[in-house]
């Protein structure tokens, strides 16, 4: 009799167990993974892009990247800071068509891209991008590494950490599993793969480690181009205040050393 008095006693405590622990098993991940930390070499007050990796990386965006992503807050002309040359950029610009005008008829016209041109991107429009891509629109990257917390390491992140999504995760028709985007869901496929898919002009072998540092570099200069100049004027300004700093108590000295 005892024996089921405790057994009654122990039954609630043994149901709520067995719920918990099948509520625990049924909790899906879904918070992002903080990005990994990578060493760059324009992180620091002496930082500098590597100009040879970010064209490299404008191949890459250029090959896969603009298929989806614009960049419309940089101009052709702007690819002389990472080592470009003016015909380099003015044959760039000409493989391009841009919609101009009006002309004396009232008409809109395509011509050819001149430096001055800003990147031009591969939809019409937000409603066209959408359309192409299943209702989701694809950042524009000029931008890009500014607005994301950790930018240039979020990119990266990003752009390495495709895998395939865990038994349990119910992945939605058309996303792709992806730990480092808040949700682990992404309507982006990967874009960048082992196989190789940029050929270099300097001859650089693309393996997907590569061509992911080399395009993150690529955007890391197109969202703050001004950085170096940036840098050189700050440390500019310390090195004049502290020169100055030094004249001032010089001559605080030499004023009041008679002053007892």
């Amino acid at each position: 009799m005892k024996k089921f008095f405790l057994i009654f006693l122990l039954l609630p405590n043994l149901v709520l167990a067995n719920t918990e622990n099948d509520s625990e098993e049924t909790i899906i991940e879904t918070k992002a993974h903080h990005p990994k930390q990578m060493k760059w070499e324009f992180d620091g007050v002496f930082g500098s892009v590597d100009r040879a990796s970010a064209q490299r990386g404008y191949q890459v965006y250029k090959e896969i990247c603009s298929a989806c992503h614009s960049l419309r807050r940089v101009a052709y002309r702007n690819l002389t800071e990472i080592g470009f040359s003016e015909d380099e950029v003015k044959q760039i610009a000409s493989e391009v068509l841009v919609s101009d005008g009006p002309n004396d008829d009232g008409e809109m016209f395509d011509r050819s891209g001149l430096p001055s041109d800003k990147f031009v991107g591969p939809y019409a429009n937000e409603q066209a991008a959408r359309s192409s891509n299943g209702g989701a629109l694809p950042p524009d990257l000029s931008l890009i590494i500014k607005a994301r917390h950790d930018g240039a390491n979020y990119v990266y992140s990003l752009l390495t950490g495709f895998v395939d999504a865990p038994d349990n995760f119910p992945l939605a028709s058309g996303k792709s599993y992806n730990p480092y985007f808040e949700g682990r869901q992404i309507s982006m496929p990967a874009p960048i793969t082992d196989d190789v898919q940029v050929d270099y002009r300097d001859g650089t072998y693309a393996t997907k480690e590569q061509m992911v540092i080399d395009v993150t570099n690529f955007l890391q200069w197109a969202a703050e181009p001004e950085a170096e100049a940036r840098k050189k004027m700050g440390v500019r300004t310390m090195i004049f205040l502290g020169i100055l700093l030094i004249i001032l108590i010089a001559a605080k000295r030499a004023v009041w050393k008679k002053v007892k």
